[in-house]
């Protein structure tokens, strides 16, 4: 129905009552034993969370708005039904598996920065890979912070450049290419390909698709080891 903070809004404004008396910020409740309701109308217990994968193209922005007026992931999600958010990002000029739910508890769990599950990248690159390799193989400092060191496998030559297979764990901002141009080297082609055992496979560009139970259950259980330690 809302993100969280307008959630937290509605709350703050009196607007949402439990069982009917007004909600407070930090109460808890039972969807499916305490009557929710908003501005005196109860939400119903039926209303499922929903989350889908959706293939970003490049050129969109993974927002839900954007003030200088370019396409945004809101736009190729129209018709889920729902409002969903984006998990996570892509930039503008990156394509790939871009998670959107409308779980704000599972989004908090896997954007958490203890969440470090393996991000697979496709990257098509011009330059010498060769000299390249042990930088983008090594730590590097980003914004103060060490990065753990990334996975790199050379796939195949093409004519636009070098491809190479990526994987990395943290996901900090423009991670991918800001290693690259570490290592001189000209990003030309990047596409998030896989998000831990999740995988884009042959879902088309722009199009989504909703998890399998499966694939959900995989996620719950990812955020959960992390946010136990495990």
């Amino acid at each position: 129905m809302a993100s969280r903070r307008a959630a937290e809004g509605m709350i703050e404004a009196g607007r949402v009552t439990v069982n009917g008396a007004v909600a407070s910020l930090g109460d808890s409740a039972d969807d499916e034993l305490d009557v929710i309701a908003l501005d005196g109308k109860p939400i119903p217990a039926a209303m499922k969370t929903v989350t889908i994968m959706l293939h970003k193209p490049a050129g969109y922005v993974t927002t839900m708005s954007d003030e200088q007026g370019r396409r945004t992931v809101k736009d190729l999600c129209a018709d889920v039904g729902v409002r969903v958010y984006p998990v996570g990002r892509l930039d503008l000029n990156s394509s790939g598996l871009l998670l959107m739910t409308s779980d704000g508890a599972l989004a908090e769990k896997l954007t958490h920065p203890s969440h470090e599950i393996d991000k697979r990248y496709r990257v098509t690159v011009r330059g010498d890979v060769a000299k390249a390799l042990p930088v983008l193989r090594a730590p590097a400092m980003l914004d103060g912070y060490l990065t753990k060191p990334a996975q790199v496998r050379l796939l195949r030559e093409n004519p636009y450049g070098t491809v190479l297979e990526m994987v990395i764990h943290e996901g900090r901002n423009r991670q991918i290419r800001r290693i690259c141009e570490k290592a001189e080297l000209k990003v030309v082609g990047l596409c998030r390909i896989a998000i831990g055992e999740l995988r884009l496979g042959e879902l088309p560009s722009g199009k989504w698709r909703h998890l399998t139970e499966e694939e959900l259950a995989y996620l719950h259980a990812a955020g959960k080891e992390e946010q136990y330690g495990y």
